[in-house]
Order: structure tokens, then C-alpha cells, then sequence
């Protein structure tokens, strides 16, 4: 039963000094999962369903139930007295129940919840646009992490390295074939590196902590970002969210040229009208009385003077100036999209020069470490080249970092 418990101990321990990993999607993922303007998609579509719902509701009999009583100074009489016919009272009262129900009005209903939600579509779409923005801030904040990891791991490499040269001379200065401030020398280094790498995780720190807040997620310290991949692609088209917005932006207007035209169809409603007053409809009758009313009503404007026609022009011009402002959009995103071809064509051909300079460094470093072993130099002279080299690999994998942020920078911009 030990046993058992001290397994089950040592796999909590084990789990929780796991290091957490994260990609570049994942980030993606949580922008548009937590980033407060996220939430407005589906607040649009609850509000959408609402105003639909709203405007259904006038294919529906209107009920209003009207009361009145009145007293007027004169009423209707008749010039002469007739036998059994009383005058009316100058008090009169009235209580009806009216009903009205639309019996065509030449789908304006359904064309303006067409509308409405042509409408919500542009908006959430908009929404998508103002998201899709955020992921330059990611990538500038994700690879800034990235660096300082590989900055880290390089200052590790070199610790390394240096901590063995450090044995090495020590044994050296022991039987006194090495200089004793040789030794000093490199312990030196080896407390800059200990400050460098200070630097770093605090650097980490501060980039994770940013990241963490645009994404609403909590990262812990240790957390290691994975290094993104980047197919090629031979697609030149551009995708990005603008593109949608413009079309439903377009789209919104034609629908809005439908509803100008459905406004000018004539417009048939059926009535009925059943009250109990004095008078009721017999005005000779002066008497409470029972009555009703039923009927049709017709209504067509005819004329307009242009005034529908003006406001589809109107329409038309907006429509216009949506074309003029996609067009803007695609040259300055193509412009865009040839600066960061060429960006990364000149960072590949500089990332290819680095492993000639490392691997001459490498080179000369080894030369450096059998010279210092036979006293030919200094370890000041050495720890220069070893410096050098170590330079030029983070100088490699700063060009490698900024490669793939320039690549995903390609991808944000074209839309992929």
C-alpha cells in the first residue's frame, strides 16, 4: 500500500514540474475564444434573432381596446321634431375593440428581416476583422519568447563550455603550466553569463505576462513556445477578413435597394371595429347601444417624386465608394505582401552566411583551445574567439527567429 501511495506521489510531483508547451495557433485559438470583443459575435446573433422576431410580430392582428367619453357644446339635431326620435345627449361614450391585420404589403416584413440580418453579418464580420488585427501583436509578443529561449539555450551551451575550460585550467594553473589570473579571467565570464541569463528570465517573464493578458490565459515561467512551421505555398490570392466585409458590405446595400422598392407596393390591411357607446352608429338612436364594422383598407403611394429612386442612387454611390475602398486595400496589401517577400528572401540568404561564419568560428575556436592548453595564448586571447563564436550563433538564430517571424507576419497579412 506504500508503494502504491508513493507512486501515486511521485506521478503528482512529476505532473506538476511538467513544462507547459504552447503554439502560435493556440494563441490564435485564445484571442478569439476570450478577447472581450469575441463576445459581441454571438451578442450580435441573440440581438439579430430578437429584432427579427420583432418584425414577424407585424404579420400578427393588431389589437387595441379604446375607451372615450366626451362632452360636447352642440350636437347633431334635426330642424324639425319627429315622434319617437329623442335628441342626442352632449355627454357621449364609447368603448371599442379595433383589429387590424396586414394582408399584403409586398413582403416588406420579410425583406427588412432580410436586411437585419445582412446587417448582423456585417457587424460580426467586422468584429472578425478587428480580431484578426490582434494576431501582429501575438506574433511580436510570442516570437520576442522564442528569442530569449534561444538566447537562453545558447548562454547554457556556453556555460557549459566554459565551466570545462574552467576545469582545464585550474589542473593548469595547479602545476603551474597556466597563469593563476588565466582562471580569473573566465570565472569572470562565466558570472557575466550568470547575469545575462538573469536578464533573460525576467525578459521571459515580462514577454509571457503580455502575451497572457492579450490572450486572457495565464502562462507559468517555464512555459516553452513551440517554433511555428511554414509550408510553402504557391497560392497568391489573398484571403484576408476585409475582403468578406466589403462583399457584405455591398451585399447590405442591395438588400437595403430591395426594401426602398418594397416600400412603393401597395399596402392591404382587413379591419373590424365592435363597440358598445351613445350613440352607437344609428345617430337617431340616443341610447346605449351594441355595434360593429368591418372592412378592407387599401393604401398605395403612387408618386414619390423620385424620392425612391433618389435614395438608390444614393445607395449606388455607397456602393461605389465600398469597390474603391477594396481595391485600396488589395494594392496596399500586395505592396505589403512583396516588401515581406523580399524581407524573407534576404533573411534566408543571410541565415545561409551564419553557418559559414559559425563553422569557421568553430574552426578557430578549437585552434584557440589547443593553443591555450600549450600556453601559446592568453585566456583572455581564447575567450575572445569563444565569444565570437558564441556571437555568431546567436546572431544565427536571432536571423532565424526574425525569418519566422517575418513569415508569420506573410501569413497574417495574406490571410492565411
Amino acid at each position: 500500500m506504500k508503494n502504491y501511495i508513493k507512486i501515486a506521489f511521485l506521478s503528482v510531483v512529476s505532473f506538476s514540474n511538467a513544462q507547459q508547451t504552447l503554439s502560435l495557433e493556440n494563441c490564435y485559438d485564445l484571442v478569439n475564444k476570450n478577447y472581450p470583443l469575441a463576445k459581441q459575435t454571438e451578442l450580435l446573433q441573440q440581438k439579430s434573432v430578437f429584432e427579427i422576431e420583432s418584425l414577424n410580430k407585424g404579420k400578427l392582428p393588431k389589437i387595441d381596446l379604446n375607451a372615450q367619453a366626451t362632452f360636447q357644446s352642440a350636437v347633431t339635431g334635426l330642424p324639425i321634431p319627429l315622434p319617437n326620435v329623442t335628441p342626442l345627449n352632449k355627454d357621449q361614450y364609447r368603448a371599442t375593440l379595433d383589429i387590424n391585420q396586414l394582408l399584403y404589403n409586398g413582403g416588406l416584413i420579410d425583406v427588412n428581416s432580410k436586411l437585419k440580418e445582412s446587417q448582423t453579418k456585417t457587424q460580426q464580420q467586422q468584429v472578425a476583422v478587428n480580431l484578426y488585427q490582434i494576431k501582429t501583436k501575438i506574433n511580436q509578443l510570442y516570437f520576442s519568447v522564442l528569442l530569449v529561449q534561444e538566447r537562453k539555450s545558447i548562454l547554457l551551451l556556453k556555460q557549459d563550455q566554459l565551466n570545462t575550460k574552467i576545469k582545464e585550467v585550474k589542473s593548469g594553473v595547479k602545476f603551474g603550466a597556466i597563469l593563476p589570473a588565466s582562471e580569473k579571467v573566465l570565472e569572470a565570464e562565466n558570472l557575466k553569463i550568470k547575469q545575462q541569463l538573469i536578464e533573460i528570465q525576467f525578459d521571459k517573464k515580462r514577454f509571457l505576462e503580455n502575451l497572457a493578458t492579450l490572450t486572457f490565459s495565464s502562462f507559468d515561467e517555464n512555459t516553452i513556445l513551440e517554433e511555428p512551421i511554414f509550408l510553402n505555398e504557391n497560392s497568391k490570392a489573398t484571403t484576408r477578413p476585409e475582403l468578406k466585409l466589403f462583399d457584405l458590405q455591398n451585399e447590405q446595400i442591395e438588400v437595403s435597394k430591395e426594401v426602398i422598392s418594397k416600400n412603393n407596393l401597395p399596402k392591404i390591411n382587413a379591419f373590424g371595429q365592435a363597440g358598445y357607446g351613445n350613440p352607437g352608429l344609428n345617430m337617431l338612436d340616443n341610447s346605449f347601444q351594441t355595434f360593429y364594422m368591418v372592412g378592407l383598407k387599401a393604401n398605395w403611394n403612387v408618386f414619390d417624386w423620385n424620392k425612391s429612386k433618389t435614395e438608390k442612387q444614393a445607395l449606388s454611390i455607397s456602393s461605389a465608394i465600398i469597390s474603391t475602398e477594396k481595391e485600396t486595400f488589395l494594392l496596399n496589401n500586395n505592396l505589403q505582401l512583396q516588401e515581406m517577400e523580399n524581407e524573407i528572401s534576404k533573411t534566408e540568404s543571410v541565415l545561409k552566411t551564419d553557418l559559414d561564419i559559425i563553422d569557421l568560428r568553430e574552426y578557430v575556436v578549437k585552434s584557440a583551445d589547443a593553443q591555450l592548453k600549450n600556453g601559446v595564448i592568453t585566456s583572455s586571447e581564447y575567450l575572445v574567439e569563444l565569444t565570437n563564436l558564441y556571437e555568431s550563433k546567436t546572431n544565427q538564430k536571432l536571423h532565424a527567429i526574425q525569418l519566422a517571424l517575418a513569415k508569420a507576419n506573410y501569413q497574417v497579412t495574406k490571410g492565411n
